[in-house]
């Protein structure tokens, strides 16, 4: 049975953030709504309470039966969580006289206690609260403290509960990775047994088990999670795995070709359909994003149903849904927010059964895992693109000759990014999250080219910094660089006269334009 933490979501920003943070500590955990603890599974060996936009005196406020895990598993409430431990175990929450948000330094600190071992005195925290705890519970005691915050870390002196008012799961809390080492590894007692070897291993003879001899049809989409559930299930089933791979016109240069190529490579079954000219004709004409959108994904469906319905012995569809897409599909009361990213809207009569290799993985997990296996690097470190492709990058309608502008001037910025290599020895596109170039179709720029007066488009760059695409910085390319770009797309790219940078971060702006 694998060990696992899990992690109660209280509805925190960072709620993510603490289950990466566990899972590069190789230990399994599970994100779930705070009132929807697995009372009776055996396999959990800690648990953790996260952050909250609520105070606990708020009537709204997510509340949780502490008796289930309590005494029975060691528990770790971090802010609202440590909050909600001291309210509901007779200390006391009050407003805080201003809201304490940012750098803090632990002044006191007990290294004596297992949560603080090997910490040192005076270490960075941050804090992001409005109230905070004037009094903790009877039997508890304090373990940390900052200039400001007397008991900004508390423990039980009878059980193992423990609590702290700041962050360690973020990247400004300098010590956090210890903290949360400290408490998965030598109070809950992780073997540390969750890899991308292992991941690989158990997935690969669970989906032998689950399959058997059955046929699965698996969407492409050229990005890694696909491609990585693609390889897995290869590894498990063979050619049993049918793969469909939709053309929509809309795609960067010579992906399509491309991505073909890899995919044969890798052994795969793959059937390549070009249905560019369905798609350019249903959106001729249409300039709203959010009705290209829907367009787009509605031919998808059709032609990926069309091919699919040819495959008559398939009972199951593959899907490269991974975690955050499932954990952003659910609010913290269990509703229905967001429906799934991936391929959907098989019609019933199909008779699909669902099966999602990658739904336990983060993003890196992902790459980690595809690494595992083998794959060729350029595979796995893709940025993201949009399902509705260059279609959402493409300010205005979408025809044939704009697809072109922006396929090539978008290939100059990608493969300039691939090209370049800074001081460090890394190329720029290893370090941005998401890159790629956006066609200003609606606007025309007046220029001079060849002593001649022009009236083309203005092409905007965008290159993006982060770790989730919850949030996201405009990344700070060197000059040298967007000069040498810039200057390569207006003398070799038709239809365009003019460069722009954008950096704006998210939030407020979007990644993507459209």
């Amino acid at each position: 049975m694998t060990q696992k933490i899990i992690i109660l979501d209280f509805g925190s920003q960072t709620t993510q953030l603490i289950g990466r943070r566990v899972r590069e500590l190789d230990t399994f955990c599970e994100i779930l709504p705070y009132n929807k603890f697995p009372v009776g599974d055996e396999s959990v060996i800690g648990v953790i309470l996260s952050g909250s936009p609520y105070s606990v005196h708020d009537p709204e406020a997510f509340k949780v039966d502490l008796s289930q895990f309590v005494g029975k598993v060691p528990v770790l409430g971090i802010c609202y969580g440590a909050q909600f431990i001291s309210h509901t175990l007779g200390g006391k929450v009050e407003k805080a006289d201003s809201r304490e948000y940012g750098r803090a330094n632990l002044q006191t600190v007990d290294t004596t206690n297992p949560l603080f071992k090997g910490f040192e005195q005076h270490s960075q925290v941050w804090m992001s609260h409005g109230d905070t705890i004037t009094a903790i519970p009877e039997d508890f005691k304090v373990i940390g403290s900052t200039k400001d915050v007397k008991n900004a870390a508390f423990a039980s002196t009878k059980q193992p509960v423990w609590a702290v008012q700041f962050h360690p799961e973020v990247y400004h809390s300098l010590q956090g990775t210890q903290l949360l080492k400290n408490f998965v590894v030598d109070i809950c007692g992780s073997k540390q047994e969750w890899s991308a070897a292992s991941f690989v291993d158990s997935t690969v003879a669970e989906l032998k088990e689950q399959l058997g001899n059955d046929r699965v049809i698996l969407g492409l989409s050229g990005g890694v999670d696909s491609s990585v559930a693609a390889v897995l299930l290869n590894k498990a089933i063979g050619n049993r795995l049918t793969c469909i791979f939709v053309d929509h016109g809309m795609l960067r240069k010579n992906e399509f070709q491309q991505v073909m190529e890899d995919y044969r490579c890798l052994g795969l079954n793959v059937i390549g359909v070009d249905a560019s000219e369905k798609f350019f004709g249903d959106l001729a004409g249409v300039t709203d994003p959010e009705q290209k959108r829907k367009i787009i994904g509605r031919d998808f469906v059709e032609v990926f149903n069309a091919e699919a319905k040819k495959i008559t012995d398939a009972k199951w569809l593959a899907q490269g849904t991974i975690y955050p897409d499932r954990i952003e599909s659910l609010n913290i009361t269990g509703k229905v927010i967001k429906s799934h990213h991936n391929v959907g809207g098989l019609p019933e009569e199909m008779h699909l059964q669902l099966c999602e290799p990658l739904k336990w993985l983060f993003k890196d997990e992902v790459r980690r895992v595809g690494r595992q296996l083998g794959m060729p690097e350029h595979l796995i470190i893709r940025h993201p693109f949009p399902g509705p492709g260059l279609a959402v990058r493409i300010l205005g309608d979408i025809t044939r000759e704009r697809v072109r502008i922006l396929q090539d001037a978008d290939d100059i910025y990608i493969r300039g990014l691939r090209e370049y290599v800074d001081a460090d020895g890394e190329t720029l596109y290893n370090k941005v999250w998401q890159a790629g170039a956006i066609l200003l179709a609606t606007v025309r720029s007046v220029g001079v080219m060849g002593d001649e007066r022009t009236y083309e488009h203005p092409v905007a760059l965008r290159a993006v910094t982060s770790t989730d695409a919850m949030t996201a910085d405009w990344a700070h390319l060197p000059y040298d660089f967007l000069a040498k770009v810039s200057n390569e797309i207006i003398n070799k790219v038709r239809g365009v006269n003019r460069v722009c940078y954008d950096i704006s971060s998210k939030p407020p702006a979007t990644i993507e334009w459209e």
